[in-house]
């Protein structure tokens, strides 16, 4: 719920000021920002300025410390999301293929995977968009602090949109799917998605991944091996 608050508060204006004070050095600690200053870099006015990190420190995305000579800003975890998520729009534009890879380890899940992959509104679609059944469970990987700030790249992929729907008893949420390859000790299987439900137990740091084979088994996995995970975006 916080995610979705920063993004409709900070605009491309903050996103330009955040960006010089990432530039300035702000993702390695506290800088000394100057409005004045950093209002000629911007070409507004102080007030304009001081209004913009205003808006990013109340969104979460940078801390502040008010000093009589100017303010020590410091990029937060959620600062540094938005600027990557910016530099892999801007890989789309310039680079023919856009992905991402995150790096992780293997980790055991809750069992949940296996049972909403097999229900058959679910089922039928993905057969239908990504073209296979999948294996009957999740292969679940605990992500690298470096690769939960990566993730943030995911979201300017194209992914394939599992849609909600609803039975009797209950309404079952949508998901995407990022079609991703999965890496460990020189080999790969190529075949797979990432899956992002809408409604969910994991947090950021944590990926599930699909596909029509038990990759434990593919692979020859187990908990504690670490694993890269290729996201790219989705074939036309």
């Amino acid at each position: 719920m916080a995610e979705t608050a920063a993004a409709t508060a900070v605009g491309h204006d903050e996103l330009a000021a955040l960006k010089l004070v990432a530039l300035d050095g702000g993702l390695a600690g506290p800088v000394k920002v100057s409005c004045s200053t950093l209002a000629d870099r911007l070409d507004a006015s102080s007030q304009t300025a001081s209004r913009r990190l205003q808006r990013l420190d109340e969104a979460g995305y940078v801390e502040r410390d008010i000093v009589s000579d100017g303010q020590w800003v410091d990029v937060t975890d959620a600062g540094e999301a938005a600027l990557r998520k910016e530099y892999a729009d801007y890989r789309r534009i310039f680079e023919e293929e856009a992905s991402v890879t995150l790096t992780g380890t293997v980790t055991g899940g809750m069992g949940e995977g296996r049972h909403y992959i097999s229900l058959p509104g679910y089922m039928e679609q993905f057969v239908e968009r990504l073209g296979y059944e999948p294996f009957p469970g999740t292969l679940n990987v605990d992500l690298t602090e470096e690769s939960v700030r990566a993730r943030a790249g995911m979201s300017s992929l194209d992914a394939v949109p599992i849609d909600g729907w609803e039975d009797e008893e209950r309404t079952f949420g949508p998901a995407s799917c990022y079609t991703a390859t999965v890496e460990y000790d020189g080999a790969s299987y190529e075949t797979a998605h990432i899956i992002v439900p809408e409604r969910t137990h994991h947090d950021e740091t944590q990926l599930e991944i699909i596909a029509p084979d038990r990759l434990r088994d593919q692979l020859g996995l187990e908990d504690g091996d670490t694993v890269s995970v290729r996201v790219e975006e989705v074939s036309r």
